[in-house]
């Protein structure tokens, strides 16, 4: 029987809420095959309450939804996310099913070397369905930011997400970032499925490699071709930097799929490449929310992802507003030549205009 237990029911209207799955993280103290790391040190991962986190740290108002199991682990995520300064009110605990764990090597995602073993089949957040999550706390957003990893996780909770992503009266402003796991997906219509979210979503982000993989896409054109609804679309290529589409366009402009822009990712001195999507996704987000012209919420993306990759974990403290706001200020020769490295975020704006090479 699942009788759940939560902390209160949040549905103040905040900036943004994050629904999704997160689980603890266990990060090697060293390099090398799982097998070999003798110890591990604690964290939190998990796509949508990263973005949560980032943005509250950002100054913005967020809420995370989810299930954890009623354990310590779930203990130490609620926790841990609280004090980030995400409202976990709405965060439903689970006493028949665990809070989802997961554990990586220290290499690169990209590499053959690197390891990820999750432990998350059958947890308290793939049990998520449209009758057990506090639908009014998931709607009391602007933005209600959602994953494709969530609709991976069972039946039920893709069948949430299709309740979250349909069109309704008063609905708030729905961002979808695709995150193709196929690893994940038993079922073979998952790009399918995908697909049909991001049509319902009003921001959609997506890496291009990820578009070339699921839907056999090549090129930003061409993924907009094929995800004509969303009135913004970001095309990320890693450090090729991001493309995003708007139909936002001029008075008299043809193309009703929006404007094409193109910001260029910064250099950084990568030290983990994990949570630099998730980063990405909160910094363009809070450029959103604050009103910012396109070319600043790319910039305000890539600097986001540039904190994140500048730290071992998943999460990283963001730059302070003004810092980034100089930062993304920049004439394009100043942000091209930029180069970032692990504690810029701390670092005066000055110093880190500083950094730049000849």
């Amino acid at each position: 029987m699942d009788v759940e237990s939560g902390t209160g029911t949040g549905t103040g209207i905040v900036d943004v809420v994050a629904l999704g799955e997160s689980m603890v993280t266990f990060l090697p103290t060293r390099a090398g095959r799982l097998a070999d790391v003798p110890s591990f040190e604690r964290g939190i991962g998990g796509a949508e309450s990263n973005v949560a986190c980032v943005l509250a740290r950002a100054g913005h108002s967020a809420r995370w939804v989810g299930r954890v199991g009623a354990d310590g682990f779930g203990d130490h995520l609620v926790e841990a996310i609280t004090a980030y300064g995400v409202d976990t009110s709405a965060v439903r605990r689970d006493p028949d099913r665990p809070t989802g764990v997961y554990f990586r090597t220290a290499g690169d995602r990209a590499t053959d070397a690197h390891e990820v073993a999750y432990y998350r089949a059958g947890s308290a957040a793939s049990a998520m369905t449209a009758d057990n999550v506090d639908l009014a706390a998931a709607r009391s957003g602007r933005v209600l930011h959602l994953s494709g990893i969530t609709a991976a996780l069972s039946g039920d909770c893709l069948a949430l997400m299709r309740e979250l992503t349909a069109p309704r009266p008063g609905r708030p402003l729905v961002s979808f970032d695709v995150n193709h796991r196929p690893g994940l997906w038993r079922d073979p219509e998952g790009p399918r499925v995908l697909l049909d979210l991001a049509r319902g979503a009003d921001i959609v982000f997506v890496g291009a490699d990820e578009a070339g993989e699921a839907w056999g896409l090549r090129g930003a054109a061409a993924i907009r071709d094929a995800l004509p609804e969303p009135d913004v679309l970001v095309v990320k290529y890693g450090k090729g930097g991001a493309v995003v589409f708007d139909k936002d366009v001029p008075e008299g402009a043809e193309d009703a799929t929006g404007t094409a822009t193109l910001v260029r990712a910064l250099r950084v001195d990568v030290v983990a490449a994990v949570g630099a999507g998730d980063a990405f996704a909160a910094g363009f987000l809070s450029a959103t929310l604050r009103g910012l012209p396109v070319r600043d919420r790319l910039r305000h993306g890539h600097l986001m992802a540039a904190a994140a990759l500048t730290v071992p974990g998943d999460l990283a403290e963001p730059p302070a507003r003004g810092h980034a706001d100089r930062l993304a200020a920049l004439d394009d020769l100043a942000w091209e030549t930029l180069r970032l490295g692990p504690g810029w975020t701390a670092a005066d704006a000055r110093a880190a205009e500083e950094e730049r090479t000849p």
